[in-house]
């Protein structure tokens, strides 16, 4: 079963325009997060899904670079992306990254993935956002691709093209058997995601302060520094998302 995580990304944030491709540790944020991506044990491939706009030609340079899949949608319509990049890779199972998260957790990404294929007889989706433990930062999704498909079928409003999941979660969970990924811990109070100039600058400290850039450190490292240094999680704490 062909486990595809699809990466969707573009520079006209409205918030840090440009932010994907900003420097973190001597390499552009979203090159940082797919290194950290690529370390998941069960993810097979990984795809970028972004715009048809001339702005994202540098995201399409970057991710040929890396030797990765692309694919290109309009700007407004995510689960089309999404749709169209799980065509193309021809993926069983879609995996939903953003690209503001420089802090993902390849072992996160892994237990979610488990628990969508663990179980498969009696579950359409599985992720760590539907109650969170995590911090923000390492959200996941994972869904097999016939759940994608009718979501962008049924997926109409404005709302659910954007947010790609959002029909699932709030307009019809209904329709669909919902797996919660948790742990065993709260830390839903961390910020790790980048959407300002703040977050980037607390991942900034994070990367200088540990070994991050190479893998060596993992969740828990990372998560005993933080509660050990407050100053630095309390560099972006008073951000809502």
């Amino acid at each position: 079963m062909k486990k595809v995580a699809i990466i969707q990304a573009r520079m006209t944030s409205t918030r840090l325009p440009g932010k994907i491709l900003m420097d973190l540790a001597g390499a552009p944020m979203l090159v940082r997060q797919i290194e950290r991506l690529r370390r998941a044990r069960l993810v097979d491939e990984i795809c970028i899904a972004t715009t048809r706009n001339a702005a994202d030609d540098p995201v399409v340079s970057l991710a040929e670079s890396l030797d990765l899949r692309w694919y290109r949608g309009d700007e407004h319509d995510v689960l089309g992306r999404y749709q169209g990049a799980a065509q193309e890779s021809r993926a069983e199972v879609v995996v939903r990254i953003t690209a503001d998260c420089p802090l993902l957790m390849p072992e996160v990404v892994d237990r979610v993935v488990v628990g969508l294929l663990e179980e498969a007889t009696a579950c359409d989706y599985a992720a760590n956002v539907i109650r969170r433990t995590y911090p923000r930062g390492l959200d996941t999704e994972a869904m097999f691709r016939d759940v994608l498909e009718r979501i962008a079928r049924m997926g109409k409003s404005a709302r659910a093209r954007e947010h790609v999941t959002q029909f699932l979660l709030t307009e019809r969970p209904d329709l669909f058997v919902i797996h919660s990924i948790e742990d065993a811990e709260n830390n839903a109070d961390l910020r790790w995601t980048v959407d300002h100039q703040a977050d980037l600058d607390m991942v900034r400290q994070l990367y200088a302060a540990l070994p991050i850039a190479d893998g060596s450190v993992g969740y828990r490292d990372i998560l005993s520094f933080v509660r050990e240094h407050p100053e630095i999680s309390g560099l972006n704490s008073h951000l809502e998302q």
